[in-house]
């Protein structure tokens, strides 16, 4: 079965050139396909991005739920690393 392609231009910045031979070199494809590859890896959406998000928003329901004081929850932390900072021996010179 024959597949319909349509010939198109596009300016890509240089990085991002490279970046596709690099890809078609390792791939062992046609530039083309790696632009395919991408373009339907993007259309797609990456499902550990849904699951991370997803993760965040749960975590800031509950802390808006717990009414959780972030401001001086880094206080806290900052204070807490400085003082195991000072426990630690120092390196030989």
């Amino acid at each position: 079965m024959a597949v319909t392609t349509i010939k198109s231009t596009y300016s890509l910045d240089v990085e991002s050139v490279r970046t596709i031979e690099r890809l078609a070199k390792r791939w062992n494809v046609p530039k083309s396909e790696v632009l395919r590859r991408a373009i339907r890896l993007a259309a797609a959406g990456d499902p550990d991005d849904a699951a991370a998000l997803g993760a965040l928003d749960r975590l800031q329901a509950s802390l808006r739920a717990r009414r959780v004081d972030l401001a001086q929850w880094e206080r806290d932390s900052e204070a807490e690393r400085r003082a195991s900072a000072r426990r630690l021996p120092s390196e030989p010179q």
